[in-house]
């Protein structure tokens, strides 16, 4: 089971992919498959993103939180787009409860950093609503065409990679456009590894306080090197 920031992101992200697919991609074979006439049913993700729908777990307590329960019931008394609407946002918050039960034994900065991480990503609910483009394919063996995992886990085409990577790169320059690192005053860059001082919250450049991810991982909780000068009033 997944034990590490690292793994418990790529167990979410494999979970986050495969109930895209089903919202979107593979929109009419879910909706088909959510008979208001069957039982309760849960729409699960997968870590090998695939999607299933199926009865939930019978074990109490299960070995995983369990999805939304009967998300079928309501599918014919609702406008479609706005029962998938309620389906996704229902999917965000089982997606953030399997990440964090996964994460109850990190410490602070390794939860604060995982969800920094989760927190990069669109949410089901906002590319659902089409709030946020989709930017993922089905599969690398379904799309028949070259493909490219990208940083966060995900399956882009090589022919519409350039087009979503600029929208990424124009939503994050907005989300994080005034984050300057404490110690060189760079601004901030996805593509580097950077940390934040539990005590200032000011965020750093790993490589400015010689913090690397690995030792990261054995922090409790990070100190700056200013907050480490800075003596306690007598």
């Amino acid at each position: 089971m997944a034990s590490t920031v690292e793994e418990i992101f790529k167990d979410y992200s494999g979970r986050r992919s495969a109930i895209l697919r089903a919202l979107t991609y593979d929109v009419d074979e879910f909706y088909g498959i959510c008979d208001p006439e069957k039982e309760n049913l849960c729409l699960y993700g997968h870590p090998n993103e695939r999607w299933e729908v199926s009865l939930p777990a019978e074990e109490v307590p299960p070995e995983l939180p369990e999805p939304a329960l009967g998300i079928n019931f309501a599918r014919d008394g609702m406008n479609r787009k706005d029962w998938l609407s309620l389906v996704a946002v229902h999917s965000d918050c089982w997606l953030l409860s399997v990440a964090f039960y996964l994460g109850a034994r990190l410490n602070s900065f390794e939860r604060k950093r995982l969800f920094s991480m989760i927190n990069e990503m669109a949410t089901v609910f906002e590319v659902v609503s089409e709030r946020k483009p989709v930017k993922e394919k089905a599969s690398a063996a379904e799309s028949g065409s070259k493909t490219k995992r990208s940083s966060d886990g995900q399956i882009k085409s090589m022919e519409k990679a350039s087009a979503a990577a600029a929208v990424a790169d124009e939503d994050e320059e907005d989300e994080h456009g005034d984050t300057q690192c404490g110690s060189c005053g760079g601004n901030y860059n996805a593509d580097e590894f950077w940390i934040g001082c539990d005590i200032c919250e000011r965020w750093y450049h790993g490589k400015c306080v010689k913090i690397t991810p690995a030792k990261a991982e054995s922090i409790k909780q990070y100190k700056c090197p200013s907050c480490t000068l800075k003596r306690p009033r007598p």
